[in-house]
């Protein structure tokens, strides 16, 4: 049973929903691509693609499965409302899930979707 303390966010499952993020703002790391967008509805929606080209179904799973992991965890405490989509690459399915996590909230750090200041090497 998931602990109190971080909730589920809420799906993307609309394609257009996927295709207007996919003209968004993004980043990639090694381990996760991150498309983002203000969100349009009143909480943090979250979409998870893996393509065929990571592996079989179980691979996809796996990968699916660890991304919604990471993402409940980095986005516990994330203020707004956003719209995301994590796209998993090769890495993600055999990644330590320490690093999957440091990944992601380094890109989300980076689409300044954390609420943290902007990080000090990007331009003013």
């Amino acid at each position: 049973m998931p602990s109190k303390g971080t909730r589920k966010p809420d799906r993307l499952q609309k394609r257009s929903d996927f295709l207007r993020l996919q003209n968004g703002r993004k980043w990639v790391s090694p381990t996760v691509i991150v498309q983002v967008e203000k969100g349009e509805k009143t909480s943090i929606r979250v979409g998870f693609t893996a393509t065929k080209k990571l592996g079989g179904a179980t691979v996809r799973n796996r990968v699916k499965r660890r991304m919604r992991a990471a993402a409940r965890a980095a986005l516990a405490d994330v203020p707004g409302v956003w719209d995301l989509v994590l796209i998993g690459r090769a890495e993600t399915a055999t990644c330590p899930y320490q690093s999957l996590l440091k990944d992601l909230k380094w890109c989300l750090k980076r689409l300044e979707v954390t609420g943290h200041e902007k990080p000090a090497d990007t331009p003013a």
